[in-house]
């Protein structure tokens, strides 16, 4: 959808824009589906060892419908043509630095009432697919201390990727931070590893990460999971 309105309005692609608007001129190493001449350079991603169990699901529920049609595979980014393909939410090819470099350009892109819109809450509760308490803006997700203690209050807004990946713009300290791996964990938001670096990064700046401890994801019976109307996540046979 996104990639239809860019084209009406500026009569590029999605992938064009992207290359011409803004990885070009904020030189950030930044592909929204890989050259052929740099596909030497991409890492492979190393699958989960967890799958999703889609099991205790209802399968009229919207998470079953979601994460069943058709069902996720990590494995899909390795092959060729996802590389190749222009997918905006799924495949951008980059690293952290990339990735802080262009969210954080978004002071200079967006006019301030713009950005003031991105901190207006637009929902506040459980989400029906991840099973996540979420607080939303206007395309990020807001704090909230009882999903990624973590992060602190104020004017930040973030997302996070399937595998531990993180995108946190933070406007009352002036600081973007990105988190990004090619080894996945099971964890559908954050992880034990983005909490640690983002905590380092707060207890740098001025401590107010400093005192909150990473939340380890539960562990029954070699089962991680999210909360209890979430997907559960479980080692495959």
């Amino acid at each position: 959808m996104i990639g239809e309105l860019v084209f009406r309005l500026t009569g590029l692609s999605l992938r064009a824009f992207v290359r011409q608007h803004l990885a070009g001129p904020l030189g950030a190493d930044f592909q929204l589906g890989v050259r052929d001449e740099d596909l030497g350079r991409v890492a492979d991603v190393i699958p989960p060892a967890a799958g999703l169990d889609l099991s205790a699901l209802d399968p009229d529920s919207v998470a079953y419908r979601t994460f069943s049609g058709p069902a996720a595979d990590a494995a899909a980014a390795n092959t060729p043509a996802w590389r190749a393909a222009e997918l905006g939410a799924a495949n951008g090819h980059g690293n952290a630095g990339s990735v802080a470099r262009i969210l954080a350009s978004s002071a200079r892109l967006l006019k301030p009432a713009t950005l003031d819109l991105i901190f207006a809450e637009q929902s506040n509760g459980p989400d029906l697919v991840n099973g996540l308490h979420l607080r939303w803006g206007i395309g990020f997700a807001l704090p909230d201390r009882r999903t990624l203690p973590w992060l602190p209050d104020g004017r930040v807004a973030f997302w996070g990727g399937w595998g531990g990946s993180m995108a946190i713009m933070d406007v009352d300290r002036g600081v973007t931070i990105a988190y990004v791996m090619n080894d996945m964990g099971a964890d559908i938001l954050g992880s034990a590893r983005s909490a640690a670096y983002v905590q380092a990064v707060y207890r740098a700046l001025d401590g107010s990460a400093g005192s909150v401890r990473p939340v380890e994801p539960s562990v029954e019976h070699g089962v991680r999971r999210i909360p209890e109307n979430g997907v559960h996540l479980k080692p495959p046979l």
